[in-house]
């Protein structure tokens, strides 16, 4: 195989055919339901799946086991129209980077932040996102980690009622989230740059 054909396929390997993104991201943010729901609102997303993963025990549940997993979304999402960096531009401001006990009022492993990347391309933007929070606090320690992207487990079953769980209980969920704190910490955090 010639240098320049070796070139090419690596290129493609590492970087896909399109916008050198996939086009789905696998995040960490604590409760999922609040996670979905920001994320939903965010132009060129086109579905946001409540789910497990970053844990080695298979089929997790809400429920029942789910040690060793965060409480994750899986965005799908248009590159044509929201850039992965743009998705982890949101991702930064709907979470708190320097909680390393959970999120807000939930506590515990897997309410822990986390960014899950598939490829070398997103690796290298989600490095380079988390070195531009850093320096927006430069006193302050970011825990939230970049992790390998590792087989994400849907809600499903009889705990497939989390799944748009903002929009089905509305008013639970508004007044979890108030209880929980969650909007109030994060306009401490980020201020305008809110996007809730």
């Amino acid at each position: 195989m010639n240098k320049k054909l070796a070139a090419l396929l690596t290129f493609f390997a590492l970087f896909g055919t399109t916008n050198a993104i996939a086009d789905k991201a696998i995040l960490a943010g604590g409760c999922f339901w609040c996670m979905e729901s920001d994320f939903e609102k965010l132009k060129g997303v086109s579905d946001v799946v409540s789910g497990f993963s970053g844990g080695t025990l298979k089929n997790p549940t809400y429920r029942g086991n789910h040690k060793g997993h965060y409480e994750v979304v899986e965005i799908t999402y248009d590159p044509k129209i929201v850039s992965y960096k743009e998705v982890l531009d949101h991702y930064w401001v709907n979470i708190d980077p320097f909680d390393a006990r959970g999120q807000f009022c939930d506590k515990g492993s897997e309410y822990l932040s986390a960014i899950f990347v598939a490829n070398e391309a997103e690796k290298k933007i989600a490095e380079e996102s988390k070195i531009a929070v850093e320096k927006m606090f430069p006193n302050k320690k970011v825990v939230t980690p970049i992790l390998d992207t590792a087989t994400f487990y849907p809600i499903k079953g009889a705990e497939s009622y989390h799944q748009d769980y903002y929009k089905n209980y509305p008013i639970r969920y508004k007044g979890y989230r108030w209880n929980c704190g969650r909007d109030k910490r994060l306009k401490q955090i980020w201020g305008d740059k809110v996007t809730h």
